[in-house]
């Protein structure tokens, strides 16, 4: 077991630690998550690891990123476990900020988005990544990493927080790593173990359509066709569909065929009170 993992509370505790590590000459990775850490999350810090000589990961269960009927009160908190998952990680550091200390009083500043922040998530929570941006934002300034891991099952995120690093000249590169995946294809995720085991059954089959849709997709089919086949056989056993979508991978504009460039399926749909979001690259012709 990795002993060496250290608890930072406050910013100035962080940039102190930071800046010790960057007198060492030393390269730093930031792995950003809201805890109840599973396989998914490990798999980003140990991406960090391989290309950082120090990694901070932070725990924050960020309320500005809930919508007032999403699930903040209830989401899983589970430090102690977290801790134990990011020592045997080597994590160098966790920061555990509390609400204070991210959000002082007096806080009245957002970042405002566009380009891939819009549609998809944005059309059913509203708030949502403007809660993220900010954070994030906070966290890059806070932390000031050379490197920042998130992972592509958060696609739409990944592509907003990439493109807020680049137009904010915050001086991160955005890292994405691929999305780890239950065997029998689910999506890790800290909210599945709101699922019932009827539903645990059921959830695959998102990634099934999604993987179907993609395949079509690949060889010639009209994207918008193959989006909709995925959301009425997912609609047909049951899930409540937010959406499904083919995008550009990189803008996330709307797409029609694999000649309008690399292309990206995304979905959202709730199972019984779980909302399970995916996302599959379509392959390269």
């Amino acid at each position: 077991m990795y002993d060496g993992l250290k608890r930072i509370r406050t910013v100035s505790a962080l940039r102190r630690q930071v800046g010790a590590w960057r007198a060492a000459g030393e390269r730093v990775a930031l792995v950003p998550t809201m805890g109840a850490l599973h396989v998914g999350h490990i798999a980003l810090v140990r991406a960090a690891r391989r290309r950082a000589d120090r990694v901070v990961a932070s725990v924050f269960v960020n309320p500005a990123q809930f919508g007032p009927n999403e699930d903040f009160s209830r989401y899983p908190r589970t430090l102690p476990a977290d801790m134990v998952k990011l020592a045997a990680a080597r994590t160098d550091a966790v920061f555990t900020p509390d609400v204070a200390e991210m959000y002082p009083d007096g806080f009245c500043t957002t970042v405002s988005l566009g380009g891939p922040a819009e549609g998809l998530e944005s059309a059913f929570r509203p708030t949502h990544f403007a809660g993220v941006a900010t954070v994030v934002a906070k966290l890059f300034t806070q932390c000031r990493p050379d490197l920042a891991f998130f992972g592509e099952k958060d696609y739409q995120q990944l592509q907003v927080v990439s493109r807020m690093a680049r137009d904010l000249d915050l001086g991160v590169k955005v890292v994405g790593v691929p999305t780890v995946r239950e065997p029998d294809g689910l999506a890790l995720s800290s909210r599945n173990i709101y699922l019932s085991p009827e539903e645990r059954q059921l959830a695959p089959l998102i990634y099934r359509a999604l993987t179907a849709a993609a395949e079509r997709i690949a060889a010639g089919g009209d994207a918008g066709a193959a989006a909709d086949e995925a959301r009425n056989l997912l609609e047909s056993q049951g899930f409540s569909v937010d959406y499904v979508a083919a995008r550009h991978a990189l803008t996330l504009a709307p797409v029609a065929s694999v000649a309008d460039g690399p292309i990206r399926l995304l979905t959202a749909a709730r199972l019984g009170r779980t909302r399970l979001i995916d996302n599959v690259p379509v392959p390269a012709g």
